[in-house]
């Protein structure tokens, strides 16, 4: 996904993409104003600052023209000393308590903003999930929010001030020196920012590619260290580390390109600076020659040109900052632009309360429209009724469950539960009712306890206890030397599969759902766990409204009903006598399964790797 952005970021011409970039700014608004007292408050502390530091050359002059032989009297200098010390002060004092006022609005927009994105990312539908990239997509958030102080910063404390700073010298020159002062030091400034903007422009589309090789050599590491075991298996990890290289030798190339561009901005800003400096100090030292100025004239205009053109060099730095801070937003922003594609609607409803009944009316669905998955799907699964999709791979069983927790929308037909479209209900209530026992149990890498706690956050630790005893792995979770505080792992990789799956029994118990859906839950697993599990599985389906999807027959012999998929259509549907009697689909991958079973039954049990 970052990836697409960054392609459809390089089609666009130049000006669209810096219109791009700083259409970000007016983002940030609503935060800013959320703290509108303490901006202005930071604002006041920043022109007194300001103020202070323009006030330091002005009493050095008067000091060293107090010092001087003519004129020298001791009062007079040590009490502007005095100034010059409390300006100093005052200039650090009003810029630490402008920081320290402005720190929560920083903090609090980047924390909103994230938090936003985040929400955002779970509201996506599965569709843009599938698609990601996990290491890009995390390092674009990263720096994005990272941007959000970064040009809240330089954006209120570096432009603002330099702005001011240069009003206040210019005030200050035409004040006291003559037109040709004002002249060399505006045309100076007006030059500094334009080779800067122009420079940094430039720089931006190798800062931009710079970041996208870097997001992609992040994507590669973390896809080969989730898959750190696949690596192991292959011997792979020479292999891997000469991809990696590769994306990290392209970044090589334009970080130092980026680099060498930087010397180039840095010099042509120094040599401005110089050429400025240099005249002004030329016609301040004619004016000292003919007596036309003091040598107190002559430290205020070099006091003027230190207190302007440091915070117009740190500018171009503050400019360069702003951009990428900017550019580093607009990729997370872009985030925030994708469509959900599934949303509630405004006067969605509540899901009907009672026992649930769950009906597909002609649903029609295809994740790409160029290929249908399902053709006019039709089945109800009555109040605790269990019913059974078996069919062979591909034919868009574990489709059917995605359909029902809404992470896609049909595209002909529809689903109701107890007669209500699932189109018109809130999906936070329709989610809340349905529980999943999925094939592949992924855990977060937290304890046991939390994982099956997930379920339901707000369960108590007894709560908790209880369910993984319905699940019957209580105890083997009180042999564990941390009990239910053992980590399990990335993705649950300490666990084995039965066990996995007993913590996602219990975690769909503690939920305590209406709506139950087995999704291959036991299809990976030895034939001896599978036996224990499913017993497990069919009590906590009692009382419930339960779809199983099934690889092997034999764990579906007691649904109230079973429906056989082929290439997305029902072909076949009744009970498990009553289908084997017809001797068709189903029988026939009944007695493959038995024959594979009685063969495996001949090898014998020795040959059959138990799970770990």
């Amino acid at each position: 996904m970052t990836a697409e952005l960054a392609r459809r970021a390089a089609a666009e011409p130049a000006s669209r993409r810096s219109r791009r970039d700083w259409r970000v700014v007016p983002m940030l608004l609503p935060y800013l104003w959320e703290y509108k007292w303490r901006v202005v408050i930071a604002l006041l502390f920043l022109v007194a600052a300001k103020v202070a530091n323009v006030g330091v050359p002005l009493v050095l002059k008067d000091i060293v023209d107090g010092l001087d032989s003519q004129k020298a009297v001791l009062v007079l200098p040590l009490a502007l000393l005095v100034a010059y010390g409390a300006l100093r002060l005052a200039t650090v004092l009003f810029a630490e308590l402008r920081d320290v006022v402005f720190v929560p609005v920083t903090q609090r927009a980047t924390r909103r903003i994230a938090l936003a994105v985040f929400r955002h990312l779970h509201a996506l539908s599965l569709r843009f999930h599938l698609d990601r990239q996990t290491g890009g997509m995390s390092r674009d958030i990263e720096r994005g929010t990272r941007g959000i102080s970064t040009l809240l910063s330089f954006m209120l404390f570096s432009i603002i001030p330099v702005v001011l700073e240069f009003m206040l010298v210019a005030a200050v020159l035409f004040a006291k020196f003559d037109w040709r002062f004002v002249a060399v030091t505006f045309a100076a400034v007006v030059l500094y920012i334009a080779f800067t903007i122009g420079i940094t422009e430039w720089r931006t589309a190798i800062r931009k590619k710079a970041n996208e090789l870097d997001s992609h050599a992040n994507t590669r590491a973390v896809d080969s260290l989730l898959n750190y075991e696949t690596v192991k298996y292959f011997n792979n990890e020479d292999y891997e580390a000469r991809r990696y290289d590769e994306s990290l030798q392209r970044y090589e190339v334009m970080a130092v390109r980026n680099e060498a561009s930087l010397g180039l901005l840095n010099v042509g800003q120094a040599a401005i600076i110089a050429v400025a400096a240099t005249l002004l100090m030329i016609l301040c030292a004619q004016g000292v020659v003919a007596r036309e100025l003091s040598l107190g004239d002559l430290v205020l205009v070099n006091g003027l040109l230190i207190q302007l053109y440091i915070p117009l060099n740190f500018l171009g730095m503050a400019y360069r900052e702003i951009k990428q801070a900017m550019i580093d937003m607009e990729r997370m922003f872009g985030l925030l632009e994708q469509n959900r594609e599934v949303d509630d609607a405004p006067d969605a409803q509540d899901l009907p309360e009672g026992p649930a009944t769950v009906e597909f009316d002609g649903v029609d669905f295809g994740y790409d429209p160029r290929r249908q998955i399902l053709h006019g799907m039709t089945f109800t699964i009555p109040p605790a009724a269990k019913v059974a999709v078996v069919g062979s791979s591909g034919a868009g069983k574990s489709t059917l469950a995605r359909l029902l927790y809404r992470f896609y929308d049909v595209t002909g037909g529809a689903i109701r539960i107890n007669g209500a479209d699932i189109r018109g209900l809130r999906q936070a209530g329709l989610r809340a009712a349905i529980a999943i026992v999925p094939q592949d149990t992924v855990l977060f890498n937290d304890t046991i306890h939390y994982n099956i706690q997930y379920g339901r956050p707000s369960a108590t630790r007894e709560e908790v206890i209880a369910a993984a005893r319905a699940a019957h792995i209580h105890d083997f979770i009180s042999g564990l030397p941390d009990g239910y505080e053992a980590m399990v792992g990335e993705r649950g990789l300490k666990l084995s599969g039965g066990e996995k799956q007993r913590v996602a029994i219990a975690r769909a118990i503690l939920k305590n759902p209406r709506i139950m859906i087995f999704d291959e839950a036991t299809s990976a697993l030895d034939s001896r766990t599978e036996q224990a599990i499913q017993k497990e599985l069919n009590a906590v389906a009692q009382g419930r409204t339960t779809l199983v999807i099934a690889h092997r027959l034999s764990t579906v012999m007691d649904a109230d009903e079973i429906l056989v998929l082929d290439h997305g259509r029902i072909i076949e549907r009744g009970r498990h006598a009553a289908l084997l009697a017809q001797g068709g689909a189903y029988a026939q991958m009944w007695a493959l399964q038995q024959q594979e079973k009685q063969e495996q039954a001949r090898r014998g049990p020795d040959l059959v790797r138990p799970e770990a």
